[in-house]
């Protein structure tokens, strides 16, 4: 096991997947191989966020949860879905409201009455949730993907806590970020970061600091280098840790204290 100051938390996993498929003991094994002490499962529907209440109870000193509506998961009868969050808000280890937000890169490309009465749903869902998140004052872990400036517009309108606010996977450039970080919000580091293409997202990186960084799996998706490609799982976050201490010009060990203790406070994991 790695030394106390090399541990790690990966905060935006989907361990339902890997529970699924009868792998989760070992996932979890490896990840602890590796130094990850926490992660943070991420809700994307009624049913997964169940079984990661179920996975927090089971496994309290690592597992923390969120529930959301991923705009992904949102239909037109996305309210019966929203209305189920309220029974969470006492829940033991839930830590977030996430993932929630808006995505045009996923909407029908051949049909675009069809598209905008998705997005439309997507955005009363995100409006929706924002107003529990606001009501809550719990962190809000944000999807954004081809809508950076309508999800930015969306959360100012909202009264939000921006300080409690992270966009998840963030792979946008250093003048995006700077909009985030300006009202007081954060994007958080999937493996992206480790990719030969992805200058920009070290650049927004840099831009944010080190004072603000965290990072992330987005498991089974986005596998840093060297297992780009493959099923991503919690584990792999100390790769994508190991390249960020060199992005930053500063020790691994430095890296995940700083990451850890920023992870820790920001989803008040202690």
């Amino acid at each position: 096991m790695n030394e106390a100051v090399n541990r790690l938390i990966d905060t935006h996993t989907h361990l339902d997947c890997f529970y699924r498929k009868g792998d989760f003991e070992s996932i979890l094994s490896e990840a602890r191989g590796e130094g990850v002490e926490k992660m943070i499962t991420i809700g994307t529907d009624p049913e997964d966020w169940a079984l990661y209440r179920k996975l927090s109870s089971d496994y309290p000193e690592v597992i923390r949860y969120s529930v959301g509506l991923h705009p992904c998961s949102v239909e037109e009868t996305w309210e019966e879905a929203v209305a189920q969050i309220d029974s969470y808000q006492e829940a033991l280890g839930l830590v977030a409201l996430g993932e929630i937000g808006l995505d045009r890169f996923h909407l029908p490309q051949k049909d675009a009455e069809k598209a905008e009465r998705v997005f439309a749903c997507q955005k009363g869902a995100f409006k929706a949730q924002l107003g529990i998140a606001r009501k809550w004052g719990t962190p809000v872990v944000i999807h954004s993907r081809g809508a950076f400036d309508e999800t930015v517009a969306m959360i100012d309108a909202s009264g939000v806590d921006w300080g409690k606010v992270v966009f998840h996977c963030f792979s946008e450039g250093p003048d995006k970020i700077q909009k985030l970080n300006e009202r007081g919000g954060r994007g958080s580091f999937t493996g992206i970061i480790t990719y030969k293409n992805a200058e920009e997202v070290r650049q927004a990186a840099l831009a944010q600091g080190l004072e603000m960084f965290m990072i992330e799996t987005d498991a089974p998706y986005l596998a840093p280098v060297p297992h780009r490609g493959k099923q991503n799982k919690p584990a792999f976050v100390r790769h994508t840790a190991e390249f960020s201490s060199e992005v930053f010009g500063t020790s691994f060990a430095e890296l995940a204290c700083v990451s850890t203790r920023n992870a820790i406070d920001f989803f008040g994991l202690e």
